[in-house]
């Protein structure tokens, strides 16, 4: 398997790890995300409340209460490209 598709199974996988535990499986809910990212990015789901419900709001870009896994992955990709900057 080329890194590429590597990559692309385990972003697949790390959303799938985490969605549909409290609804559908195709999203991931604010409880879903907060543990995915306490789990998957250490120190980033150890905020307070009100900074998780703002993280949230900003990757809920079409405001249906759930992250789906495009607006998933735009978060992945813009996180990608700020730890790629020199």
């Amino acid at each position: 398997m080329s890194g590429l598709v590597h990559a692309m199974a385990i972003l697949t996988d790390t959303f799938q790890k985490y969605s549909g535990k409290e609804g559908d499986k195709d999203t991931l809910t604010k409880g879903e995300l907060t543990e995915l990212l306490r789990k998957e990015l250490p120190g980033a789901g150890d905020s307070n409340k009100a900074a998780v419900d703002n993280f949230f709001s900003m990757l809920d870009n079409d405001k249906d209460g759930i992250v789906d896994f495009t607006e998933y992955v735009t978060f992945v990709t813009a996180l990608t490209v700020l730890c790629n900057q020199k």
